[in-house]
């Protein structure tokens, strides 16, 4: 299967030039090559190499399918315009850096200071001119390397290959999440270092690796520079994992989570973290900050709600919560699908719906069975949860944000559904054995004893 999928991918690649010509060939060696570093990491990975290949190259296929036509048909508009603002910035930080434009024309474009997505698109802009389709290309690699990054999460947290497997093709084929990756947005960025960080830190509560260390640093880092406000929760969340401790504390795991949580905050001090974040927290870490920004994406466009919360106290903050959660989880509902881009997302949101039961069944049971395990990953998505809805103020854009937690919320799914097939299985054999049948050899078991397996 793998070696179908590999000579499907090649033939894709080979075609694209002929298919999209000037941009076609670049973009598929930018791509290439990003890809190919990510095998690379995939291969040393050890064991369940054959599986994390196979999710990871049918994930590819199919972004680089759908960037393809986003691209030919001009579509950045249509499903994400800022993929073009981003084109925009990095081309003119290449004028820059080339001496034919100053800086202070990109502060004018980039007033908000997130230089992490300008930098990274004149990065492949210098290297192979300008061309958005190669961003897209090397956004569908950060995508498709999401899918084995959950995969190993889930199968580490629950010890379970069904979970794992069922959680990584649910970020691998749903809908919104393919074409956020699919596009010169910094979305696939942000959720491959978030899916990265988790990974790092749940491997670094099992023991002390300076590789994991490093590679949790770095995710870090990145998120700082595209989305700072997620870099923070992240901050909080490994700060608060590592010293409640998500294993069953020991002299040698306490001394190891110390050396974790000082390493992580020597680091940050060192490379000037502490002095950014008082400038950041003084410009935008205040309700009022918050409040205009919501009333801004409340009044941009005709998807959004709630223009007369007031979010700029504190009993206004929580007040905004509920009705915040509601769109966040559940938006866009069906009368609110005024044009023909909210009502393609109607297909997806039915499944969504139909999976949130799930959802509620596998947090229950990790709350029950696996919460040490899986505090990082339950903090964090709980704080972006709630600062999102009371942050948040248009549909499409909690629309957008919500794939930053999808991709953890999509493991809880996979254990309600798992649970749920192996409570039917045990009813069956309890039926049959009630009737004197042979069950294979087979005993039954319980299904809360799912995730208790090897």
């Amino acid at each position: 299967m793998n070696g179908f999928i590999a000579t499907t991918l090649l033939a894709m690649f080979v075609a694209i030039p002929f298919v999209v010509p000037v941009h076609g060939g670049p973009a598929v060696l930018a791509g290439t090559v990003f890809a190919l570093v990510a095998m690379l990491f995939i291969k040393n990975v050890g064991a369940n190499r054959e599986i994390l290949f196979h999710l990871f190259m049918v994930s590819l296929l199919l972004r680089v399918l759908v960037g393809t036509a986003i691209f030919m048909f001009r579509l950045q508009d249509f499903f994400g315009g800022d993929a073009i603002t981003y084109d925009q910035q990095g081309y003119l930080l290449t004028q820059i850096w080339q001496g034919n434009a100053s800086e202070t024309a990109l502060f004018l474009e980039n007033p908000g200071g997130f230089w992490g997505m300008p930098y990274f698109v004149a990065g492949i802009y210098t290297v192979i001119g300008r061309n958005m389709l190669a961003v897209q290309y090397a956004n569908a690699v950060f995508g498709a390397a999401t899918v084995p990054l959950m995969y190993l999460s889930a199968e580490h947290l629950f010890n379970n290959r069904k979970v794992a497997r069922m959680a990584a093709m649910c970020v691998a084929f749903y809908p919104s999440l393919v074409l956020w990756s699919s596009q010169g947005l910094k979305d696939a960025p942000i959720v491959f270092l978030l899916a990265l960080a988790m990974l790092a830190t749940l491997k670094l509560g099992e023991r002390f690796s300076t590789k994991y260390l490093l590679v949790l640093l770095g995710a870090m880092l990145g998120l700082l520079s595209l989305r700072f406000y997620i870099f923070y929760m992240v901050t909080v969340t490994v700060g608060s994992a590592f010293i409640i401790g998500m294993r069953q504390g020991s002299t040698a795991s306490i001394a190891r989570r110390f050396i974790v949580v000082i390493s992580i905050g020597l680091a940050l001090t060192y490379i000037g973290v502490l002095r950014t974040a008082s400038v950041q927290f003084e410009t935008f870490g205040n309700l009022e900050a918050v409040n205009r920004s919501r009333l801004d994406l409340a009044k941009s466009a005709d998807s959004g709600f709630g223009q007369e919360v007031d979010v700029s106290t504190t009993r206004g903050a929580l007040s905004a919560i509920p009705l915040g959660i509601v769109y966040l989880l559940f938006a866009p509902f069906p009368w609110q699908l005024a044009n023909l881009r909210q009502s393609l997302t109607l297909p997806e949101m039915l499944v969504w719906w139909g999976c949130f039961p799930l959802l509620v069944l596998g947090l229950g049971f990790t709350l029950k069975y696996r919460l040490r395990q899986s505090l990082p990953i339950l903090l964090f998505t709980t704080m972006l949860t709630l600062a999102y809805s009371i942050f948040q103020g248009n549909v499409g854009t909690a629309y957008r944000q919500r794939s930053q937690l999808l991709v953890f919320y999509f493991i809880f799914v996979a254990v309600g559904y798992v649970l749920l097939k192996e409570r039917r299985e045990e009813r069956q054999r309890q039926a049959m054995t009630a009737r004197g049948m042979v069950v294979g050899g087979r005993r039954p078991q319980q299904a809360a004893n799912m995730v208790k397996r090897a």
